[in-house]
């Protein structure tokens, strides 16, 4: 039996849908020529447009390749991968200048303006992400060019003065891993869920219920994130 590919099968999808398409238009627009025309023109209008937007391979590319984008631009990365050295991905894990709360100096006293705690489950407010807090600085310490980048207009540069947080969020994928650089005010805590994101081991213990509890090494850079003081 002859294959079918898939513009032959779209082509006779089509012409199937002819006669009924017919039907409906003369039933639907109406009993007079001038109604039928209109009502046929419209209909040609909206195919026209469906098959240059949702039908369109270039155009489905193009909208991935945007969506792709806010989510590079969502957790700080992919902004400055041609123009940095090294990497943005490989910076926000781990630098020699403290960028993106990468600096090995112990956050203590623990300033009362930083809400969130190492191993709390949050939510990124835009995109109702689940992530866990793996580090944060009381104020953004980042490279000027990704400041520039990020932080573009007038409200955004009070941001830079607010807490931010280094925040570990599940990819697309099981095994898959993004990486933020976010302010407070894009963050909230969340309390009974346990996220299966990739790597937390390398910071925490385990999970008690309600936060990851922290691994030795990563206590010592943030010995007040376990005691409540609320």
């Amino acid at each position: 039996m002859p294959q079918l590919g898939p513009a032959a099968a779209l082509q006779i999808a089509l012409l199937l849908s002819a006669v009924p398409a017919q039907y409906y238009i003369s039933r639907w627009s109406g009993s007079t020529a001038a109604q039928r025309y209109h009502a046929t023109t419209r209909l040609l209008r909206i195919w026209k447009q469906w098959r240059t937007s949702y039908l369109n391979a270039t155009a489905w590319s193009d909208w991935t390749n945007q969506q792709l984008s806010k989510v590079k631009s969502l957790v700080g990365l992919g902004q400055e991968e041609e123009q940095m050295s090294p990497p943005i991905e490989t910076m926000i894990f781990d630098n020699d200048h403290g960028f993106f709360g990468a600096s090995k100096a112990v956050r203590s006293p623990r300033p009362p303006f930083v809400f969130l705690r190492v191993g709390e489950v949050v939510m990124e407010r835009k995109g109702h992400m689940i992530g866990v807090v793996v580090s944060w600085d009381e104020e953004l310490r980042a490279p000027q060019e990704w400041v520039d980048k990020m932080y573009s207009n007038s409200e955004d540069t009070k941001a830079e003065k607010t807490p931010h947080y280094k925040v570990l969020f599940g990819g697309p994928g099981p095994s898959s891993l993004m990486v933020a650089y976010l302010p407070q005010t894009q963050l909230e805590r969340i309390t009974g869920m346990r996220p299966d994101i990739p790597t937390l081991e390398n910071y925490f213990t385990h999970f008690d219920g309600t936060r990851f509890v922290m691994q030795d090494w990563l206590r010592e850079l943030f010995p007040e994130d376990e005691t409540e003081d609320d």
